[in-house]
Parts: C-alpha cells; structure tokens; sequence
C-alpha cells in the first residue's frame, strides 16, 4: 500500500538522529537541528539583462541541489547553460547572454528566505570559466546551433556545458553531469575542472559509447553519489534517440549509469518511466549503494485544476534484481537484444520478452498533491534527502524567462501569477526512507 504524505505546513524543527543512515561519509557531532518552513524562496536575484521588457534574472539556480554536509541550512544550488530559447529553425537555441557561466550558488536558509552567499563559477583545469556554447562535433555536439537574439551564430566551444546534475564526493570536491556530451565532470572546491569524462573521451576512462545517442537537450539530467563515496550513478532524462527518434517512438525506456570512480568501469540499468510525453526524468539522489530517489516530471505549470493529472513525482527505485545491460563491446547501439536497441524494446512487455529486469519503482511523493495548495511550477529539477523523514525539492525558473521562436517572454506561474523563482519546497514523510 502506497503511503500517505503531506506537506510540512508549518515550520518545525527537524534535527538528524544518531540512526540517519543516509548521512554517507559525513559526520554528524556537531549537527545542530535546522528549522525547515514548507517552502523557502530565493530573495533579490540580480538582473543579468533586460530584452524588450521582459527581466532575465540570476535566478536560474535549481537544476540541482545539494545540502551542505557540514551546515545542514547551506543548500547549493545549480544553474544550467544560461538564459534561453527555442530558436526559428530545428534544433536551434537563442542565447541572449552567451557570456554566461554555468555556476553553482551557495544560499543560506534563514527562515522562509534563501539568500544568495557566493557563487562557485564553473572553470576548466586551467582556471578559465565555463560556457554554456553547445559542443562541436567529436567533442558532445548535440546538433544544436545557438543564435544571439540578434540572429549571429554563435561559436561552438568545447568548453561549452548545459549542467543538469551535481552531487558531492566526500573530500569537498564535486561532480556534475550534462546534457551536451554527455560529461561527468569533477571539479574541485574553487569549481577548477579535474577531470571531465564522456563517450569519446582519450584514455581509457569513459563513459559508455551509447550515451552519446541521447537526445538533444535531454543528456545526463541526473547524477549521485553513493554514501560510500565509491560510485556515481547517473540517470539520462530521456530515452536514447537509439537507433533514431523515429524507431523509439512511444518507448519509455531510460538508461541509468553505474559508474566506479576508481576503476572507469560502468554498468547500465533500465528505469521505465510513466508516459512517453514527459520530459521525463530530473534528477536522482542516493539513499544506499542499490536504493535512490528519483524525481519524474512532465512539463506543465501546476494549477488546482490539473493537479489530478499531470505527473511531478519522486520514486524509490532499487536495483536489485536489475538487468545489467551493458555492452562488453561498447557499440554505438550498445548491447542488442534480438537485434533491436534497449530503447526499441520500449516498454515491460517488450523488456520482459527478452529477459530483461527494470528497476523496481515505488511512489513517495506525488507533489501535485502533497504540496499545499498547489505545486505552481513546471521544471521540480532538484532533490535532497534531509533526513529519513523529510525530502527537499527544488525548481528550475529558468532565470524568470520562457519563450519560442527566438522571443523572450517573462516566466509567469499561472497559478500564482507571479515570475517564477527559485524555491526549495521541504515535505515531510510519513513513512521514513530507511
């Protein structure tokens, strides 16, 4: 039977037990309880740039969340490549500050208020900052073309980065995923690349050829670490374009990534997602080695009138029992099974045919009808676990801005009528994680 939860609908002070085994390799002495409102908002983000009207806020932090280990009311936020838009042909995007750096933000909780402290900016193992310039080819090109919104091409830039996932290892450093490449990319604590990992990567580190097949603008959206410290499990947010988009049309097939820090070697597992008109998956956090929370989504705003139907979901998925479907020979197809791709096969019954296990999946929260009196947001991209008993989730805003056909237009959530803002939203579970 599915759990019943709520909402944390008043602030109460929720502190970390001698018994909280998520807290991986963190110590907890000097942990001093945290007081946690049901939602906390970002306050006075600056205003990066103005075009026709419409405010383009920084803002943008909320593709992903970590907590700080040490100061449990410290909560890193990241952004993605920057300020953007579909553009007026296939598989083009309008930058309206292609100078931007993919970063992360360090904000403080203080009662319902996020403030902004510091910012680490992205940096290649050289100390130069980032971009969020689509990759050439050879090096994670996507196919996309980024236009200024005078209509100029912009460069392609191999150090170009759209950053979707970030997690924590245990000496400071971090990594983050992308939905170029896809990269996994370690940063030390000044943000200074240390490694960036992908399919074509030189040596003998990388990450399996497949994952290159993925979707533009749907990569590597989510990336965790296990409590170990060992191993980094990423989820793709979409199924592979694999062979093409038009031979997995209606497959719900989604590869997560198993990969060892150490060795370079991975492994590959199969999470079925709910439909196959969702932008799907936004983020994964791990509980234990084998257990995760993973967070799924379509792209509509929440209102009171959808809230029954749309899907903003967090799951606990297990892969024991899972089918490793790796590819020894690391094809561009990756492993075949009677001849067609894992994402061909499409769904359980096609799954099963063949042998193949998915990963189990549980309902934990439903946020269309947990959060009180409505999720208002479209993107739910970050996750963390607070304790056993309490989950944080937050949104992307899209530095306040949305828009098609290369025109910005504000970012307003329908059911507030109000530009969208970076908030973490805290929900308290009834029946504990572990």
């Amino acid at each position: 039977m599915k759990s019943k939860l709520h909402a944390v609908l008043a602030i109460g002070i929720v502190g970390l037990s001698s018994c909280d085994k998520y807290d991986h390799f963190f110590p907890k002495p000097h942990d001093k309880p945290v007081e946690y409102p049901s939602v906390a908002e970002a306050t006075n983000p600056k205003i990066l740039a103005t075009i026709n009207g419409v405010n383009l806020y920084n803002g943008g932090f909320g593709s992903s969340m970590a907590q700080d280990p040490s100061d449990k009311s410290i909560f890193y936020l990241l952004t993605d490549r920057g300020p953007n838009v579909v553009g007026t042909i296939a598989n083009s995007i309008v930058l309206a500050t292609p100078d931007f750096h993919p970063q992360i933000g360090k904000f403080k909780l203080k009662g319902n208020r996020l403030t902004l402290e510091s910012i680490i900016v992205l940096k290649n193992k050289h100390g130069i900052e980032l971009n969020g310039l689509p990759n050439p080819a050879g090096a994670g090109a996507t196919g996309e073309t980024a236009y200024t919104i005078n209509g100029s091409i912009l460069p392609s830039s191999e150090e170009g980065v759209d950053s979707e996932g970030l997690t924590f290892a245990p000496d400071g450093s971090f990594w983050i995923s992308d939905e170029y490449g896809p990269h996994i990319i370690h940063f030390d604590k000044a943000g200074r690349t240390i490694e960036r990992i992908n399919p074509f990567s030189s040596g003998s580190r990388k990450l399996p050829l497949v994952l290159a097949r993925r979707r533009p603008n749907r990569g590597m959206e989510g990336l965790t670490i296990t409590p170990d410290g060992k191993t980094l499990v990423g989820i793709m947010q979409f199924p592979l374009y694999n062979p093409s988009a038009a031979a997995i049309q209606g497959s719900l097939a989604i590869r997560i990534l198993v990969f060892d820090i150490a060795s370079g070697s991975s492994k590959q597992y199969v999470y079925l997602m709910e439909n196959p008109n969702l932008q799907a998956v936004s983020e994964i956090v791990a509980i234990n080695k084998n257990t995760f929370l993973v967070l799924e989504r379509g792209s509509e705003f929440g209102t009171e009138s959808n809230r029954q139907s749309i899907i903003k979901r967090i799951y606990k998925i297990s892969l024991e029992g899972a089918t490793n479907i790796s590819d020894p020979a690391n094809s561009a197809s990756g492993k075949l099974f009677a001849g067609k791709t894992v994402e061909e096969l499409k769904d359980a019954a096609g799954l099963a045919a063949n042998g193949i296990v998915p990963v189990t999946k549980t309902l934990v929260v439903d946020l269309l009808k947990t959060i009180d009196p409505v999720y208002p947001h479209d993107k739910a991209e970050g996750l963390a676990i607070i304790n056993s008993k309490m989950i944080a989730v937050c949104n992307d805003d899209d530095f306040g801005i949305t828009g098609s056909n290369g025109v910005y237009q504000q970012k307003i959530l329908p059911a507030t009528n109000s530009v969208d803002a970076n908030r973490i939203y805290f929900i308290r579970l009834d029946t504990p994680l572990y």
